[in-house]
């Protein structure tokens, strides 16, 4: 399923810049790029603060000359009365002094940004991340879920569940990706499974999965009482805001970030992104 609060938050930033857009031609572009988004979005009132970096560019092999740059943006903004935070990484194309936030093959309809895929580099593969299987296993498996999108729900427990009966074939990495635009429920929920990852209980993710939450609520303890009842645990609010569950948190947020993923589930075989997510199966395991 596709977070909604990026694709707002994408929309917000590419209504700030005009769909193609020309500046000055240098023989590097990334000071370009980042002087001109950065310019661009900022004239944008509710920006409070604002933080833009080239983290990556790739050249695209079928288009001569053109790049692709891959961009972060940290900083805040407000939304409506709300202060919000801003962390999101976008794609965008250059070409001659030309940079442009989309490209589409008018051929196929295909959109280039859904072609360019961050590479999954080896330090995300954490040992707090990894759920089940040996981590020399023969394939990494990387998973980035919400447990309230349906999607998720009729894939990941099925999935995880084939690749955790054979440990040396599959070392599965799980990302809590909780997509809080359409369930305001999943971050008290992917937090009170973080905390359970952490006292060494990983089997309770996928109990988590069959729990019935409701996916608007917002009331942490509510929801943290289902959890409790459900799962014969006693985690408290304060567990789920404590330092280490937080930066866990925030870690696969980051990651989630640097690999430009916005929906889920979206799975990793290997360091490719796998959108048939049916790699797995093809493995001859043992």
């Amino acid at each position: 399923m596709l977070s909604m609060s990026k694709l707002l938050l994408t929309l917000f930033l590419a209504s700030s810049l005009f769909s193609v857009s020309v500046f000055a031609e240098a023989k590097d572009y990334s000071d370009d790029v980042v002087k001109f988004l950065k310019g661009s979005i900022t004239k944008n009132p509710n920006i409070i603060s604002l933080d833009v970096k080239v983290i990556d560019k790739k050249d695209l092999d079928r288009l001569k000359g053109w790049q692709a740059y891959i961009v972060s943006f940290e900083g805040k903004a407000k939304v409506g009365n709300e202060e919000k935070k801003i962390s999101q990484n976008s794609i965008y194309f250059v070409k001659d002094g030309i940079i442009a936030t989309e490209l589409i093959d008018l051929k196929t309809g295909t959109k280039l940004n859904d072609t360019i895929t961050p590479v999954f580099k080896k330090e995300f593969y954490t040992k707090a991340n990894l759920i089940y299987g040996d981590e020399n296993a023969t394939h990494k498996v990387a998973l980035f879920s919400d447990p309230l999108c349906p999607f998720c729900k009729a894939f990941v427990p099925g999935a995880i569940e084939y690749m955790k009966k054979y440990p040396k074939d599959f070392a599965v990495y799980y990302f809590h990706y909780p997509l809080e635009g359409l369930h305001p429920a999943s971050p008290t929920i992917c937090k009170a499974a973080i905390y359970l990852e952490l006292q060494g209980k990983k089997d309770s993710l996928l109990k988590i999965y069959n729990l019935q939450i409701d996916a608007r609520e917002t009331n942490e303890q509510k929801i943290l009482d289902v959890i409790n009842s459900s799962l014969g645990e006693n985690i408290t609010v304060k567990d789920i805001h404590s330092m280490m569950v937080e930066n866990e948190s925030k870690a696969d947020q980051d990651i989630a970030n640097a690999l430009l993923v916005n929906g889920t589930p979206t799975m990793y075989f290997d360091g490719v992104k796998d959108s048939t997510k049916s790699k797995y199966k093809s493995v001859k395991v043992h």
